[in-house]
């Protein structure tokens, strides 16, 4: 007796999505509360390798 195959089919996007029952901004103040995202220009990367060194700079500015 044969085992039967569980044969998945490959995970796509539908087409359309229903979205009728969301809730507007129900993260949002989670998400501020908790994330604090900065882009710097390459050139700013260049001297501050990592987040340590950019933090480590910006309080030695803020107590100025």
């Amino acid at each position: 007796m044969k085992k039967a195959t569980n044969r998945k089919k490959k995970v796509e996007m539908l087409d359309e999505y229903d979205f009728s029952h969301g809730v507007r901004g129900k993260y949002a103040s989670r998400y501020a509360k908790g994330s604090n995202v900065v882009v710097l220009d390459p050139d700013v990367v260049q001297v501050f390798q990592n987040s340590e060194a950019v933090n480590r700079a910006l309080r030695g500015l803020a107590e100025i």
